[in-house]
């Protein structure tokens, strides 16, 4: 079946070794900006799984046996579609998951096409020079390791997902993908766009549907070999149990509850100008510094200038090039985050903005809001909210706002605002998270390790980090003679 999104045709069908494949059964897709239906898409299950999976392992022997170079090549030619087609899928994703157009015109989609044509080069070349052991010759390898399965998010559906199947593509695995159901549509795109680059049928297969449905067989199945998983820390310990009797690496990318730490010597306007940046996708973004802590001889300051920055921001439709911050991806998520800002100003935390609806809009719009006062320990300074909702708290010494800072049970991000290096280099050593930005944020480089302590995640991929999971490493021992 297809529909038509943006005046783009996608079809709702799943991709499974190089062709359409209806399971009869459908789930409704609703677009966040005005919860309009958008059409129905395939709800796939265990079968489909089991054909997924089945047609992956018979294209698997094929694809591993290319060398890195003929895999790149078919995976350049991928990216060269979706820069062909950003325009498409910018469209699309932003009807689906409500992210700002722009966002996905600029950055977010040439981002994807360059988690193919990046983890295409980097695996030609991604060698060990050989070594020697006691007079013999020692060679350490990066052998495919069989079928990636890969689970996704809806906060950046088809960024997050290339994120994986790039560098899987490229180690020489064959993959999987369960979209997100509340966002599963560039998936369909990108089968097409993989399609027509010369992708060899099996090597990619998208099978959508809900995590019980589709999900769960996927991440039980004895015939995948890696899991990647993103998204929340209860569905991880349900994807781990799955995944557990079959001894399948995994690597999560969780949840996170990031500081942005302002010290007394930080450059105020750089530190507002960060803390906007927070309500970035709706606050929607799991390493977004949403717990502000800031020292107290700026506090005043800071508030006075973030409340003024941040009542600035336009809220609207993301198709809108003047919009700041859109609507929040589902009535059920929605939900869940007014309910966080429901208990905690009944819990005696204070909106100093926003807290609550903009009823102008309608629907699934969440107004940026920011709260102080809330109660150490309380949960809307510890669990995940998942929106547009900051929380301010101040310390008096560094000490203090560095065990502040670490007061969580995640660790994905942390963000530091100081003007002085030696400082920098002090407290940043002392954050317990993946990654710390130091007088910036969101700065990625695909080669550099990413991923999570504590609650935020197992393992770190970007680089060769991506190929140590994705890959099985050998090293290989030649004897004398040879």
């Amino acid at each position: 079946m297809i529909i038509e999104v943006e005046g783009v045709p996608v079809d709702t069908r799943h991709w499974i070794g190089g062709r359409r494949v209806s399971s009869g059964r459908t789930f409704a897709n609703f677009s966040p900006i005005d919860e309009a239906h958008l059409g129905d898409i395939e709800a796939g299950g265990a079968a489909e799984i089991d054909a997924a999976v089945a047609a992956a392992r018979a294209a698997f022997p094929a694809w591993a046996a290319l060398t890195p170079k003929e895999r790149g090549d078919i995976l350049r030619r991928v990216a060269d579609g979706i820069e062909a087609r950003v325009e498409d899928l910018a469209r699309v994703e932003t009807r689906d998951n409500g992210s700002l157009l722009r966002s996905h015109r600029r950055g977010v989609m040439p981002r994807v096409a360059m988690n193919f044509r990046y983890f295409a080069d980097f695996a030609e070349q991604l060698v060990h020079l050989d070594r020697e052991i006691r007079g013999l010759r020692e060679r350490i390898t990066y052998d495919p390791s069989g079928v990636t399965a890969v689970i996704t998010p809806w906060n950046a559906p088809l960024m997050l997902a290339t994120w994986r199947i790039g560098p899987a593509l490229a180690a020489g695995n064959t993959v999987v993908v369960k979209p997100p159901e509340w966002a599963p549509l560039t998936a369909s795109l990108l089968a097409d766009i993989a399609h027509e680059a010369g992708l060899p049928a099996g090597v990619l297969n998208v099978v959508q549907g809900t995590g019980a449905e589709a999900g769960a067989p996927l991440t039980r199945h004895p015939g995948i070999n890696r899991l990647s998983f993103t998204g929340s820390v209860p569905t991880a310990g349900v994807v781990a149990s799955a995944a557990a009797p079959n001894i399948v690496p995994l690597s999560f990318e969780l949840g996170g509850k990031s500081p942005l730490l302002v010290l007394e010597d930080a450059d105020l306007d750089l530190a507002v100008d960060l803390a906007v940046e927070q309500f970035d996708n709706a606050g929607q973004v799991c390493l977004g510094a949403f717990r502000l802590i800031v020292h107290s001889s700026l506090a005043s300051s800071f508030l006075d200038k973030l409340v003024e920055r941040a009542g600035r921001l336009v809220q609207g439709d993301p198709r809108d090039p003047s919009t700041d911050v859109s609507a929040l991806v589902s009535r059920a998520h929605f939900d869940r985050v007014s309910g966080f800002v429901s208990r905690a100003l009944a819990s005696g935390a204070r909106a100093v903005l926003g807290g609550g609806p903009d009823t102008s809009l309608g629907g699934l719009y969440f107004r940026p809001t920011i709260l102080v006062d809330a109660e150490p320990g309380s949960e809307i300074l510890t669990e995940e909210v998942f929106g547009p909702v900051l929380t301010m708290q101040t310390f008096d010494t560094e000490e203090q706002g560095i065990a502040m800072a670490n007061d969580t049970r995640f660790g994905l991000a942390a963000t530091l605002v100081t003007a002085d290096a030696a400082r920098a280099e002090r407290v940043s050593s002392r954050l317990c998270a993946g990654t710390v930005w130091i007088n910036c944020f969101f700065v990625r480089d695909l080669g550099a390790p990413f991923g999570g302590n504590g609650r935020s995640g197992i393992g770190r991929e970007g680089g060769t980090w991506s190929f140590d999971f994705y890959c099985d490493v050998k090293n290989t021992v030649f004897g004398k003679g040879l």
